[in-house]
């Protein structure tokens, strides 16, 4: 175990839940202010080009509403002007050069990235870019290869002997004409594709040649025996060339855009050896301030557990498990256990490590994830993020904004900002939990420095109350619910205890009026 993960375990083993994130120097009143990340986009926007401006004019709002880091979209252009930006096809083209039909990406023209990320920064926010390094879309040419198939449902288990094929793995990048990097990307980059133009069948091809074949089993997720392989060209994290391209690149990219931080897409298909040491690098030459989080989609807590023990605690992870908790509470209203929402996930095992969140793009309606937690649990589920001790909570557009279309959904801005209200300037100090009741649970925090209490109550079922200790400084004061969802006024007794109550299905957060 190296220094830096030993150390990640006794911080855990000193806690019983958690900890703030120190995630960054700055300070508020003079404590540790509490960073929230927003996930500034959702799977539908428009093909408008006009994305980028719109965060430039944000900026300031986002920063108000206690906005620290924004996890822009990825900008690479992919396979066409609508690509929602996983289909990458260049990584050095951000919307510069006419490549796939447009200039433009989804979101707009290299200099609006650029000029957001710098408005951003002017508002004290930190952007975080989303990587997409698994796999390279639409390429310019096909090559001739030899491969065998393989069952899309066992990657390790082998179905035909080897045979050549033709496959869309040439990348040339006439567009761009070499600027900036000129390398190209041959069949001997990947490990896989998924198409046969010589035979026009679809399938998974394991790519045969020296020092090829899937990453080894240990190093990716172990969905579908070996989760190597996801979709388009798959590349080959082995491969000398590759590694050294995407060092070339990763320099190049923080060098010239300025960006904070990455939001690592699909590390489960990613060889967790080069992942480790890609990020290890990075931020030995850009700082520890370089933040990065990785989407592992798994909620089994072992699998989760060992990922982080494998890449060394180098970046953190999404809190898929605690998302599915949330999704289930949201669907079997009463019937879920409200004491067991924490059970299992990252915000419990590795708090400085986990990156809480509601819903996102790929769990919104429509999308291969949906999971879309509902709407009646939104508030208490996002009460459970941003309210807490642990982990770093994550706002997504389309709860904030809403959606609209065929798979929309409302805007729960009024409510998000209540909340980010209050964590921004509440919820601070120590937490206490009142976990004692399947269908209402409740927790304290007891403020920092010169600061108030908080008391939040959650309920699933039927108006309850619970008796909640805020401290016996307050004796005397009057508490109100500052969501607004209760109208009546708790007064604090000699003991400093409050009986706070809750409306059915309904969450409130209780505070000095």
């Amino acid at each position: 175990m190296s220094i830096e993960a030993e150390r990640r375990k006794r911080l855990r083993l000193s806690t019983s839940f958690g900890t703030i994130r120190p995630i960054s120097k700055n300070k508020r009143k003079n404590r540790m202010e509490n960073q929230t990340l927003m996930q500034y986009f959702e799977w539908y926007l428009p093909d408008d080009g006009q994305h980028w401006n719109r965060l430039a004019e944000d900026a300031p709002n986002l920063a108000a509403k206690g906005i620290r880091k924004v996890w822009m979209p990825p900008t690479f252009k992919g396979t066409g002007s609508n690509d929602v930006g996983y289909g990458v096809y260049d990584l050095f083209d951000l919307g510069e050069f006419d490549q796939k039909g447009t200039v433009r990406t989804k979101y707009g023209l290299k200099e609006e990235y650029l000029r957001a990320i710098e408005v951003l920064g002017q508002n004290g926010i930190e952007a975080i870019a989303d990587v997409v390094l698994n796999h390279k879309a639409a390429a310019d040419y096909k090559e001739r290869f030899t491969v065998v198939e393989v069952d899309p449902n066992d990657r390790t288990k082998v179905l035909s002997e080897p045979f050549e094929i033709k496959g869309w793995t040439k990348f040339v990048f006439p567009g761009r004409n070499k600027t900036y990097n000129d390398f190209e990307w041959h069949w001997y980059h990947f490990t896989g594709t998924d198409y046969d133009a010589k035979n026009n069948k679809s399938g998974i091809f394991l790519i045969q040649g020296d020092n090829k074949g899937w990453a080894d089993d240990e190093l990716v997720d172990n969905e579908n025996g070996n989760y190597d392989y996801l979709m388009y060209a798959d590349i080959d994290f082995k491969h000398p060339e590759v590694i050294q391209n995407l060092y070339d690149w990763a320099h190049w990219f923080i060098e010239s855009t300025g960006v904070h931080g990455f939001r690592l897409d699909a590390v489960k298909h990613i060889d967790s050896f080069f992942m480790k040491n890609f990020i290890r690098d990075i931020t030995e030459k850009y700082g520890d301030d370089f933040y990065v989080f990785g989407e592992f989609w798994n909620s089994d807590e072992k699998a989760n557990n060992d990922y982080l023990e494998n890449i060394d605690y180098r970046f953190d992870l999404v809190d898929v498990k605690l998302h599915h908790n949330l999704f289930d509470a949201s669907k079997s209203g009463a019937d879920y256990d409200l004491r067991t929402i924490f059970d299992q996930t990252l915000a419990k095992n590795h708090p400085e490590s986990a990156v809480t969140f509601v819903d996102n793009h790929d769990t919104q309606r429509g999308q291969a994830l949906e999971s879309t937690v509902e709407e009646w649990f939104k508030p208490a589920a996002y009460a459970l993020i941003l309210l807490r001790e642990a982990g770093l909570p994550c706002v997504f557009y389309g709860d904030y904004y809403g959606i609209s279309g065929e798979f929309a959904q409302e805007s729960f801005q009024e409510l998000l900002d209540k909340l980010l209200d209050i964590r921004l300037n509440l919820a601070y100090g120590e937490q206490t939990d009142y976990f004692d009741d399947a269908n209402c649970i409740g927790w304290t925090r007891q403020g920092m420095d010169d600061g108030q209490p908080i008391a939040v109550l959650i309920s699933n079922d039927q108006a309850t109350n619970k008796s909640m200790l805020v401290g016996p400084e307050w004796a005397g004061r009057e508490f109100s619910d500052y969501l607004g969802n209760s109208s009546q006024i708790v007064t604090i007794d000699d003991q400093g205890w409050g009986e706070f109550p809750v409306e059915e299905k309904s969450v409130s957060v209780w505070s000095v009026r």
